[in-house]
């Protein structure tokens, strides 16, 4: 199965992740990691498994790796029927009001061009004790188990 990881970061530490998960998954999947900046939504293909990883930045809003492809999202409105992702957000709970809003802004522009969200949106906080790979490793190899799962099914 191929796999995309694709990240929105000010920072890096979304791209960072997305290495630690291709690291995870590599011997049993075709991954490449992409930044958002650089994929046009109309390419994203139904035979691609997605994995979007992105923080978020300022009042709730995705990072500046991350405007382009909302932009394309907003101007392309896309059918992303057929497409499956799964999402995992870094935030900080000291910003209570926005925690996690880059993901879930971006989990739901997906669904709203009809792509299909596997499992529950990953987590991340940056206040607690967690390293982002400790939540984030647990949290990818379970989609990824409810993936085969479903397709053995």
């Amino acid at each position: 199965m191929k796999i995309g990881l694709y990240y929105g970061s000010e920072t890096g530490n979304s791209e960072m992740l997305c290495e630690d998960m291709e690291a995870e998954l590599g011997a049993d999947y075709d991954c490449h990691i992409l930044s958002l900046a650089d994929v046009e939504p109309a390419t994203l293909a139904k035979e691609t498994f997605y994995i979007f990883v992105t923080s978020t930045y300022g009042n709730g809003d995705l990072p500046s790796t991350a405007l382009p492809f909302e932009e394309a999202m907003q101007a392309q409105k896309p059918d992303l029927s057929g497409v499956r992702f799964a999402i995992f957000g870094l935030g900080d709970q000291v910003f209570s009001e926005t925690f996690n809003h880059g993901s879930l802004k971006l989990s739901q522009m997906l669904l709203d061009a009809k792509a299909e969200m596997v499992g529950e949106r990953g987590l991340h906080d940056a206040s607690g004790f967690d390293m982002p790979e400790d939540v984030a490793l647990p949290w990818v190899n379970g989609i990824m188990e409810h993936l085969e799962a479903a397709k053995a099914a």
